[in-house]
């Protein structure tokens, strides 16, 4: 007697709702976060035009899907307008972002401008073509930025953006140097902020599944990537694994900088430094004794863990 095949049956009522339940909580979360990085650095205030830099990449999806949240909780004002530099690449699908933005019902404007061309006449076959064409990228928004009226510039760099980009910088250039949640820009017209700036990369890639986005993979190079910078993701990833707790640390560390226990001597007066009679707020004992010395495992001091805040409950 044949047996008949039928298809797996779906989800029950129970694992939709607690599926809601999840994706409920993973926007709650994000919105907080936003939030906070937006108050923490005063990234946008009351009258601000934020232009939302849209790549069609996942996370300038979920920064401009939150901003928009946020926009109708706000006790401020503030406008958005998204921008899409259309860098013609070969086989781009220039219909996908208007689409979707004439959907949302948000201003757009969409920059044509073939640095493709400039990027492979310059850049030697094989060769990373990622500088190059963040530079021009970046001198074209800003110029869109003064024609749009802009006043905030808005990048979709997350928390994990962040990291990498501080120990690339240490790795190397040599250099203490990460990648700030609010800067002016190169111009010196500009104010640029990265809203997700709190935000795991984890988070937005679920939220774009969560949310469908009509993600736009970047072809100009064969989705090259910069091989340090996947170096440097890797080994935070390990050390995660291995270590959890770690990268959390490191995070926090960035926003807790001591200029008179580094080797800088133009952001601390070591040269003058003498003896006042009086004790150094945030200063140290002579011989300091080992960081972590408390028991911890593996030296790292437990964080509190955002997954379990009660705010996303």
């Amino acid at each position: 007697m044949s047996t008949v095949l039928t298809d797996k049956p779906g989800p029950s009522a129970k694992q939709i709702e607690k599926i809601a339940y999840e994706n409920n909580k993973l926007h709650k979360r994000l919105c907080r976060q936003v939030g906070q990085a937006i108050g923490d650095f005063n990234m946008i205030e009351d009258g601000d035009k934020v232009m939302v830099c849209l790549s069609g990449g996942k996370d300038s999806y979920a920064l401009l899907d939150i901003l928009m949240t946020l926009r109708e909780r706000a006790p401020i004002n503030f406008e958005i307008v998204a921008v899409n530099l259309d860098q013609k690449q070969p086989n781009f699908p220039e219909h996908i972002l208007p689409a979707y933005l004439k959907e949302l019902g948000i201003p757009f404007h969409i920059e044509n401008q073939d640095t493709y061309s400039i990027v492979k006449r310059l850049i030697p076959e094989g060769k990373t073509t990622c500088s190059l064409c963040s530079r021009l990228r970046r001198g074209i928004l800003y110029r869109v930025a003064d024609e749009l009226g802009a006043t905030k510039i808005a990048l979709g760099h997350h928390r994990d953006d962040i990291m990498e980009t501080f120990f690339l910088n240490m790795f190397f250039g040599a250099k203490i140097k990460g990648m700030p949640p609010k800067l002016q820009s190169d111009d010196g017209k500009h104010i640029v902020i990265r809203p997700l700036a709190y935000v795991k990369e984890a988070d937005t890639e679920r939220y774009a599944k969560v949310k469908n986005f009509p993600i736009i993979p970047c072809d100009l190079c064969g989705s090259q990537e910069n091989l340090q910078r996947k170096q440097i993701k890797n080994m935070l990833r390990e050390w995660e694994k291995q270590h959890p707790g770690r990268v959390e640390n490191i995070f926090s560390s960035l926003s807790t900088v001591i200029p008179s226990h580094l080797m800088d001597r133009a952001q601390f007066d070591f040269v003058h430094l003498a003896a006042t009679g009086e004790a150094v707020p945030g200063g140290d004992i002579a011989f300091d004794e080992e960081p972590c010395s408390t028991g911890t495992v593996s030296g790292i001091i437990p964080l509190r863990n955002s997954e379990n805040d009660e705010d996303d409950n």
